[in-house]
């Protein structure tokens, strides 16, 4: 099996994984349609994905599985996170916000990365699909080389994927840049969060019964 046909297997499992509406994708979508540091959001979601896939394809999958009380703690505070936030989403809804293209960013860098690493890393489900399913998957390959090759193919597609997300939220801004749009794309982000949150805590209340 030829370096490149591992690469592109690695692309297309990704691809799988990652085209699901979760949150951080909801994040690094909203960022864009506000255009608040979007490009800075799709490169720390990127290196994000890339790093936790390389530590699965790297075997540190194990490490996951074999200590469920860090999926459990991650998973308490990854609740917690998307229904604070979905919560703002909500509140920004009612409340309407006002957005200008042209307006200088609301968002320090510092507010920016920390809110992008924790749509990134406080859920378990992207612990899973990443350190688990890829690591998994790419432990059929004997060769580091080729598990090396299969990680970079995974990776690659999430920083495209970030990266046009964000860009293409950021055209489309232009027509849905006003207040009532906005109020909308806040009540469907913060909905989607919300559920979201729900559902995390029902896999939570799942994992600790299984204890």
């Amino acid at each position: 099996m030829s370096l490149l046909s591992i690469f592109i297997q690695g692309f297309v499992l990704q691809a799988s994984l990652i085209l699901a509406l979760g949150a951080q994708n909801i994040f690094v979508l909203n960022s864009g349609l506000r255009r608040q540091r979007h490009l800075l959001v799709a490169f720390v979601s990127s290196i994000c994905d890339t790093l936790l896939i390389f530590v699965g394809v790297l075997g540190v999958a194990t490490i996951f599985v074999q200590i469920p009380i860090l999926k459990i703690g991650l998973g308490v505070v990854g609740v917690a996170f998307l229904f604070f936030y979905g919560l703002l989403k909500l509140k920004e809804a009612r409340d309407g916000v006002e957005i200008s293209l042209d307006s200088k960013q609301t968002t320090t860098i510092r507010q920016t990365v920390l809110t992008a690493l924790g749509f990134s890393l406080l859920n378990p489900h992207v612990y899973l699909d990443t350190v688990v399913l890829v690591g998994g998957y790419s432990s059929k390959f004997s060769q580091i080389t080729e598990r090396f090759y299969f990680g970079a193919g995974a990776s690659a597609f999430s920083t495209i994927w970030f990266f046009g997300l964000a860009l293409l939220a950021s055209w489309g801004s232009k027509l849905l840049g006003s207040p009532k749009a906005m109020r909308i794309v806040s009540l469907v982000s913060g909905l989607i969060l919300v559920i979201l949150a729900i559902k995390l805590g029902s896999d939570v209340v799942g994992w600790i019964r299984g204890q």
